[in-house]
């Protein structure tokens, strides 16, 4: 359909109620506070079970819901979540890196919660939310990392890849991930390194979702 010449778009900024998620409580034990941000189409309450097994009393557990709600199949049913897509892009990035600040801000003035290690977990298409977050946003982590998706390409490298470099990136993926195949990990690979970005990668056996064993192991990098 052709839109007529003269249609104009207009924007207006709205107030929007938005939840996440807490598992763990804040105390003067809390060691290590994450923020979890899931993939598309996944709820944050859903997405925030598949961690339960940090919650141990140094684990704050921190999982934003996007934006964005859906139904998954059809007019009704089961409903998911999405960041953004790609109409109006811009300024659903906008959006959603002033929300996660937000969240930040209020978990973070507790007054229990002091001297912690601050890690941003995100994954699928979490991992480019989390990414966008930590150069455009006010906050600040300890470390970052990128589970089953890829580091977006519309990032300022020239201005951003440094701050991403501070957050010691870890970057994970399932070598059976039905959606990334290995050539799309090989180009991605040649990618960070054309933009300078330093990171880790963890591969292991297993499919696109969180693996718990290897959860593990990240949990015992943040100590």
């Amino acid at each position: 359909m052709t839109i007529p010449i003269r249609m104009k778009t207009h924007y207006i900024e709205i107030a929007k109620t938005a939840r996440y998620y807490v598992l763990g409580k804040p105390s003067k034990k809390i060691k290590n506070v994450w923020f979890l941000c899931h993939g598309y189409s996944q709820l944050a309450e859903r997405f925030l079970t598949q961690f339960e097994s940090l919650d141990d009393g140094e684990n704050l557990l921190v999982a934003p819901e996007g934006l964005h709600r859906l139904y998954l199949e059809g007019m009704s049913g089961k409903v998911g979540a999405s960041w953004m897509t790609r109409e109006d892009r811009n300024n659903d990035i906008i959006d959603y890196v002033k929300y996660l600040d937000q969240v930040y801000e209020e978990v973070m003035l507790d007054p229990l919660i002091e001297n912690v290690n601050i890690n941003v977990l995100g994954f699928s298409q979490g991992t480019a939310t989390v990414c966008r977050w930590m150069t455009m946003g006010k906050s600040s982590a300890t470390r970052i990392f990128l589970w089953a998706g890829a580091v977006p390409d519309d990032l300022n490298f020239e201005k951003d890849v440094s701050k991403l470099n501070k957050l010691k990136p870890v970057i994970l993926l399932g070598r059976q991930d039905e959606y990334i195949t290995e050539d799309d990990l090989k180009k991605h690979l040649v990618f960070l390194e054309k933009v300078n970005m330093n990171y880790d990668l963890i591969m292991y056996e297993g499919m696109h979702r969180i693996d718990p064993s290897t959860l593990q192991e990240l949990a015992e990098l943040t100590y």
